[in-house]
């Protein structure tokens, strides 16, 4: 590339001072090893850049001419051409749509503007010849009307100074010269980017929105700004129908979607945070643009599909709209706050958190400043409070209306006093369910839910809270039930609001003095602490919320932060919240032009573009008015507020004294001043400035907020931090910057909210409004500089290291610069379309898309051929791999059958020697049982032949089934075959026999078994009878020989016979099993009528049976034991059949029938001692009997 030098450069320092000090700079931020390399030396020239707007030529000819105009993609070129702007009769900047300019001397303080200059035309039609041309050419025009609107028409003719143009309804008007400006051919209508059209000018701007906008699309584009008209109704271009689409890049129309897919793209591939900025005025659909915003990013990062997240952000949009929206005259749903929605994503480019901030809450302090906290106490007409208070009295249940005392809206003052209860196609009780759900989804407890609605229900009755005047002009509150409510609801007495709400506590030394309060001061009291409480729980309310998205450190990569600011205001009436919003609405103006025109402009020149500056409209010296020190809008607001008596006169006409030169700034009469916006000129009304600028909290309200039972009131109370005397001003600019400053770090992408009408209703375009709105944006400035711009820009290390590789090794080079040239000359990008900076490659609007496509075509190229490389490679390694896995699975298989079949051979041995031991055992049993049965059958057989009259008949066996062998011998020959047959039959029958008895074997084995354990068992019962009964016999004999000795004396006096024996009366208790006996019975008692002969020989005869029992006792004992001795000597071979068994039984059964035989004889002798006995011998033997 041919480069020379030019003429601004020999203006600048040389080129090797200015890269030795780059050198320096750069090696003092960045470490050696990370410094890029140096810059080569600047090229000798630079591409030029071509005009920034090209239009008819001045000399056009329309006979007898050889020039001739082409138009390219629409736009009307020529080598040479200039272009005359008119303003107020000089020469003119150049701008676009008629921006209002200042001139420098001017001594009034606005610059009086006549009805040429709001025309605002780029082109003009000059010299007979151009109209001519149109005329001739049967060429569109636009001509303006007398009301200022603009029309479609052709010239017919032209008179001097004037023209005669036919209109489209076919009418013939005149026109001036100066009203009329070239239209667009047809082909360039309804083009999706205002760049393309060829003629930029206000009427065709309008005409193009305009036919978009009948059409259903509302989104244009004005280079990088996205412009949105607002509909007014459900359009069906969202859904993951479009999300799909856009994410694909199938879908190449201008939408939300597709910025937004920019900054999530922009961030994955810079690394750089995205903020996506969107302004507008009231009304113009910034909230619902924020919602599909929100929708997009939460289908990208959320994973495609997942609910989940997008229904948590729709959630979280219906609390902040129920308790931050409200209804105004433009806007059903205007936003009474600003919020920048901060999204986080992790590394991978999802979703992990969230943080909403809100711009006019003052996060940074201990008291929450709800910038609009005025609406909750005061509404204008046809405006309404907050959705929440409405919502909660249409939507409660029954159970919670009556827990709060609720009523219907119409019963509260607060939201009676605009006349606006409701809202055309809204059903606040339907938003309540929905809001209930949208509670629980943020992870809020029913407890703080029942709290959050407490607070509003005594917010509401406090605004019902009435004050009267007494005899002695002493202010009283009226005892009623908005009292008594609003006190049950806050947690505290009546009399202690009463108390609060009309006396001050001042301390003076030790004392405290308790002043009343004025009516005046007692209303503003009681709307001050209404007004804390609202604004303090949408503070709390937000860091729940906060809390439920809040997002871990570690996994937090990048962010994309959505601005949804409110819009530039005006009424007829401004006052202390327009004047704020308006100021702040200024501010982001200026963020605004100064990412689009300020910076980019800059970088031009700093990096040596030859480049022709574009004008437009700077708001700073607005900002000036409102932020100069110490003559500014704010810092005299702050300083008379801190003064003593001074009043709001004393402020407006401060203002009017110290900015009166501002140009700005124009003041009127009583307490009024004007201030000139971007967006034009705003009437002020300071009432109650200072005021509403203190917003002081008396100590007495926090004292008595901090004594309150309900939970939420003390917290508010406590994060309020008196000794922090910042006015809202201070506060306001403080978070104002605060938000910049985070807005300066990020990457912008701006969206432009358009209201095409005021009546909020579908299919009406007013093009004065949206003029107006287009203006104060400045899309004509932004149009000519995306035109004559470079809107790409990269620096050289940057572009180097991203497109490096599209070069051969032979024309790499280690200079950014040159690499960066050599891709350019490679690519053959025309050198009109690229820019060559000292730092920075500048490319025109669409150079980058073909860079990228070229550099997405190289990749896939050689992930395609890497691609096939590795899978050559891995399936060469799979195919080794397989083989080798193969044979080492035939040496491992061949190994494991080998031990397997080791381990069979070995386990069939063993199995077939058992096999062969259990057939040698059954053999061996088999050949006994065999014998047994063979002896037994003969045993039987000797027995019946030697006592056949006791024979019995045999039982069958299975020897019986073999013939005898005379029976063979009688039978013929000819019968053997059949006989062998017969033969081997039986024999089979028999090992089926055979087989079966050894079955049975096993069954004689188990019953031997069972009889060997009752045989054991019946041993040991036997024995112990057998020590029961010697136990009894050995009792039985010392009671005996007892009373042998106690009848002997006595028997020796009277008689040889001893009479003096007394046997026991018997044993009454026996053992139920084996016959044991107890002593006991009664104390005989002896007969008075029997002599002493009678005794003497009724005691011999009872001493004679007594002997007799004696020795059947002891006949009786032997016998039985030797018997039981029969029956335990069993050899131990043998075991105890059932005869054995049966014996014993009846043996027990012999025994159990002479024991009570034996029991009935042994009490009949007891009853005969009994009656001849005397009772001191009877007792005496007992006595013995007892001890023995």
């Amino acid at each position: 590339m041919v480069l020379s030098a030019s003429p601004c450069s020999l203006a600048r320092s040389s080129l090797e001072e200015m890269l030795d000090s780059l050198r320096r700079r750069d090696e003092e931020e960045e470490k050696k090893k990370d410094a890029p390399p140096a810059l080569p030396p600047r090229p000798t020239s630079r591409a030029r850049l071509p005009p920034a707007r090209r239009s008819l030529p001045k000399d056009f000819m329309v006979s007898g001419s050889e020039r001739r105009v082409v138009l390219e993609n629409g736009v009307a070129t020529d080598e040479e051409s200039e272009v005359k702007e008119r303003d107020l009769g000089q020469k003119r900047k150049k701008c676009g749509f008629g921006s209002k300019r200042l001139k420098k001397d001017v001594e009034s303080p606005y610059v009086a503007l006549s009805s040429s200059d709001s025309s605002g035309k780029v082109w003009e039609l000059d010299g007979d010849d151009s109209i001519s041309y149109f005329s001739k050419k049967k060429l569109r025009v636009w001509c303006r009307q007398p009301r200022g609107q603009w029309e479609l028409g052709m010239v017919q003719s032209t008179s001097g100074e004037e023209a005669f143009v036919s209109l489209s309804n076919g009418n013939v008007m005149k026109v001036d010269r100066s009203e009329i400006l070239p239209a667009n051919p047809d082909v360039l209508e309804d083009v999706d980017d205002l760049i393309k059209l060829g003629y930029l000018n206000e009427p065709s701007v309008l005409h193009n929105l305009k036919l978009r906008y009948s059409q259903g699309m509302i989104y244009s584009k004005a280079g990088p700004v996205l412009i949105a008209l607002n509909p007014f109704k459900d359009l069906q271009m969202y859904g993951n129908k479009y999300v799909s689409a856009c994410s694909q890049r199938t879908m190449n129309s201008p939408h939300v979607y597709a910025t937004v897919d920019a900054a999530y793209n922009k961030m994955m591939r810079d690394e750089v945070n995205q903020s996506i900025i969107i302004s507008g005025e009231s009304g113009s659909g910034k909230t619902e643009t924020a919602k599909i915003a929100m929708q997009y990013l939460a289908a990208l990062g959320g994973g495609g599909g997942n609910c989940a997240i997008e229904n948590e952000f729709l959630q979280i949009n219906r609390i902040l709209e129920a308790f931050g929206n409200a209804k105004t005259a433009r806007n059903n749903n205007s936003s009474r706050f600003g919020k920048l929605i901060e999204i986080y994503f992790g590394c991978t480019g999802k979703i992990c958190g969230a943080k909403i901030q809100t711009c006019l809450f003052s996060l940074t302090s201990e008291i929450t400043m709800l910038f609009e906290q005025s609406r909750v106490v005061q509404l204008a007409r046809d405006e309404r409070s907050y959705h929440i208070f409405y919502q909660l009295c249409a939507g409660s249940s029954s159970d919670l209306k009556e827990k709060l005392n609720l009523r219907a809206v119409s019963e509260y003052k607060y939201l009676v006093q605009s006349d606006c209860m409701s809202i055309d196609g809204v059903d606040d009780a339907k938003n309540f369910d929905q809001l209930m759900e949208a509670l629980d989804a943020v992870q809020i407890y029913k407890e703080d839910q029942e709290l959050i609605f407490k607070i509003l229900a005594a917010i509401l009755w406090l605004g019902n809270i009435s004050f009267q005047v007494d005899r002695d002009n002493q202010i009283e509150v009226v005892d009623d039930e908005a009292v008594n409510s609003a006190a049950q609801l806050m947690g505290c007495s009546s009399q202690d609001l009463m108390t609060a709400l009309c006396t001050h506590k001042i301390q003076a030394d030790e004392d405290t003095i308790e002043k009343k309060l004025t009516l005046k001061q007692a209303i503003e009291r009681r709307d001050a602490i209404a007004k804390f409480i609202y604004a303090s729980l949408f503070n709390w309310l937000l860091d729940q919320v906060n809390k439920s998205l809040e997002a871990g450190k570690k996994c937090t990569w990048k962010s994309i932060s959505i601005l949804d600011f409110y819009g530039f205001q005006t009424f007829q009436k401004n006052g202390f919240e327009q004047f704020y919003i308006n100021y702040a609405n200024e501010r982001i103006q200026q963020h605004y032009n100064r990412h689009l025109f300020k910076l980019e402009q800059e970088d031009y020149e700093l990096d040596g573009i030859d480049w022709t500056k574009v004008d437009f409209e700077d708001n700073q010296g607005c900002l000036d008015l409102f932020e100069k020190k110490p003559q500014g809008l704010l810092s005299l607001l702050d300083e008379e507020s801190n003064l003593p008596n001074v009043s709001d006169l004393t402020f407006a006409n401060k203002l009017k004294h110290h900015l009166h030169p501002n140009p700005c700034f124009k003041g009127e009469r009583g307490r009024a001043f004007r201030v000139r916006h971007y967006a034009g000129e705003v009437l002020y009304d300071t009432n109650e400035f200072l005021e509403k600028n203190r917003d002081t909290m008396s100590s007495d309200c926090i004292q008595f907020l901090l004594s309150c039972n309900c939970e939420l009131l003390p917290l508010f109370s406590k994060m309020f931090n008196q000794s922090q005397k910042q006015s809202v001003a201070t506060k306001f600019k403080v978070q104002l910057f605060k938000l910049l400053h985070q807005l300066e770090s990020t990457m912008p992408h701006f969206i432009r909210c358009i209201a095409p009408n005021t009546k909020q209703l579908p299919g009406i375009y007013d093009e004065s409004l949206v003029l107006h709105q287009l203006r104060c944006c400045g899309v004509p400035e932004i149009v000519r500089l995306s035109r004559a711009g470079y809107p790409t820009r990269m620096t050289h290390q940057e572009f180097s290291r991203r497109y490096v590789f599209m070069l051969s090794e032979a024309n790499v080079s280690h200079d950014p610069l040159s690499i960066s040239v050599a891709v350019l000359q490679k690519f053959n990008i025309p050198s009109e379309m690229y820019h060559v900076g000292y730092t920075k490659l500048y490319l025109r609007a669409g150079q980058i898309d073909a860079l990228e496509n070229m550099r997405k075509q190289i990749l896939q190229g050689i992930v395609g051929i890497q691609k096939c490389f590795r899978g050559h490679q891995v399936r060469g390694c799979f195919c080794e791999l397989k083989n080798g896995v193969t044979t080492l699975q035939s040496f491992i298989r061949g190994e494991n059958s080998r031990r397997k079949y080791g381990v069979m051979s070995k386990s069939s041995i063993t199995i077939y020697s058992r096999k062969l031991e259990e057939i040698h055992a059954i053999i061996l049993l088999q050949s006994v049982i065999r014998g047994w049965l063979v002896r037994r059958d003969a045993t039987h057989v000797n027995r019946s032949k030697k006592y056949p009259e006791n024979a019995k008949p045999r039982r069958k066996s299975f020897m019986k089934i073999i013939p005898e062998v005379q029976d063979l011998s009688e039978e013929p020959v000819q019968n053997l075959l059949s006989a062998l047959a017969e033969l081997q039959r039986q024999v089979d029958k028999a090992d089926a026999v055979v087989e079966q008895k050894e079955e049975e074997y096993i069954e004689l084995r188990e019953q031997l078994k069972q009889s060997e354990r009752k045989r054991i068992e019946y041993e040991t019962k036997m024995k112990s009878m057998e020590e029961a009964w010697q136990k009894q016999m050995g009792s039985l004999q010392m009671s005996l020989v007892a009373a042998r000795k106690s009848l002997a004396p006595e028997n020796a006096t009277v008689q040889p016979v001893r009479h003096d024996f007394v046997l026991p009366r018997g044993y009454d208790s026996e053992d139920t099993s084996m016959g044991s006996r107890t002593p006991g019975g009664s104390t005989p008692m002896l007969s008075g009528n029997l002599s002493v002969t009678d005794a003497g020989r009724q005691v011999n005869g009872t001493l004679t049976t007594v002997s007799n029992l004696m020795k059947e006792f002891e006949q009786r004992t032997h016998d039985f034991d030797d018997e039981v001795k029969a029956l335990n000597d069993v050899k131990p071979g043998q075991c105890a059949n059932k005869n054995s068994v049966e014996e014993l039984r009846k043996l027990k059964h012999r025994f159990e029938g002479w024991k009570k035989q034996y029991k009935i004889r042994l009490r009949e002798t007891k009853a005969r001692l009994y009656k001849s006995d005397p009772e001191k011998s009877w007792r005496a033997w007992w006595k013995l009997g007892s001890r023995a």
